[in-house]
């Protein structure tokens, strides 16, 4: 008898397993179709936003470059970048301060409320204007990956850490998917106050590049990882305030965004107390960040350091 269930049991399984993909797949599919039914049509025609394809393979080779880029930098001398870092970094803060501006300037004269805010998918001049910055500070954080370009152009691999990467490719993925459903609304917030800190750190990176003349005056770089961290907390808790407001925004949106934002708390604090509260000494005899002696600069290349415009980095201190 129970040989007989048994077998019973073997001719039911591949029509229940196959019932049971089916349903998932065609499930997947009228997920799919609703998602898309909801996007924000107006950026469908943007550049990059009518499909993922294109900024996901953007960030895999951003990824293949992060792993084959050291390998092939190996034997061959270091590029030394010091015009292209000055013309980037003042490029960048050019760049953010535009999207704070414009952000800042729609969201005021669209009547924004920094508590709580939905998402107008009109075309009212101010909503459109809101929805372009939010594409350009997306389209920033893509311009952002040449940071780690330079980095392993120059061979100073160790400021390529889990952070630097992690907070790079992350970014401009998913920020893709912010464009394409949610062009405006809460979303405004966090983009305005990112590229208001931005605007203080590039400065700072382009102001360090410009040689070690001016490098002695910039006093406060451990004040930029703070800005970040308070960056962070703040983000958390407006979010909380608009679940718990129960603001009429996508809700797994905003979960997501405090759970990201914890990862980065906890990676930046690990970052900050590795940096400078618990300097080590290299053989060099130098303060080290994270076992490297300021970055591995030593007196001969002075003149020429240049870690994206900054010293002694790892990862990168901004949050970007």
């Amino acid at each position: 008898r129970s040989l007989t269930v048994a077998m019973g049991l073997l001719d039911s399984e591949p029509g229940s397993v196959l019932n049971v993909v089916s349903n998932a797949l065609n499930e997947t599919v009228e997920f799919y179709r609703w998602t898309w039914s909801i996007r924000d049509k107006r950026v469908e025609d943007w550049p990059l936003m009518q499909s993922p394809l294109p900024t996901l393979c953007i960030s895999t080779l951003y990824l293949l470059f992060v792993w084959l880029g050291p390998k092939w930098m190996k034997d061959r001398e270091p590029f030394q970048m010091r015009l292209v870092l000055i013309i980037y970094n003042f490029g960048m803060v050019l760049l953010n301060f535009f999207i704070f501006k414009e952000l800042f300037m729609g969201s005021y004269n669209a009547g924004y409320s920094y508590i709580c805010q939905s998402v107008d998918y009109s075309n009212d001049v101010n909503e459109v204007r809101i929805a372009g910055a939010l594409w350009w500070y997306f389209v920033s954080k893509g311009v952002e990956y040449l940071d780690t370009v330079f980095f392993i152009l120059r061979k100073k691999n160790n400021q390529v850490s889990f952070l630097h990467v992690y907070h790079h490719c992350t970014m401009f993925t998913l920020w893709w998917i912010g464009i394409k459903w949610v062009a405006g609304g809460q979303a405004f917030f966090g983009a305005q106050m990112n590229s208001f800190i931005h605007v203080i750190m590039y400065s700072y990176y382009g102001l360090t590049a410009l040689g070690p003349w001016i490098q002695k005056y910039l006093w406060w770089k451990r004040y930029l990882t703070m800005l970040q961290l308070v960056q962070f907390h703040v983000t958390i808790g407006h979010t909380a305030l608009s679940l718990y407001t129960d603001c009429p925004f996508p809700k797994w949106m905003h979960w997501a965004l405090i759970a990201y934002a914890i990862s980065f708390i906890c990676l930046f604090l690990n970052f900050y107390v590795r940096t400078y509260n618990q300097p080590k000494k290299s053989k060099t005899g130098k303060t080290a960040v994270n076992g490297v002696a300021a970055n591995g600069v030593n007196k001969s290349e002075k003149q020429l350091v240049v870690e994206n415009g900054k010293n002694q980095k790892d990862g990168k201190t901004k949050g970007e």
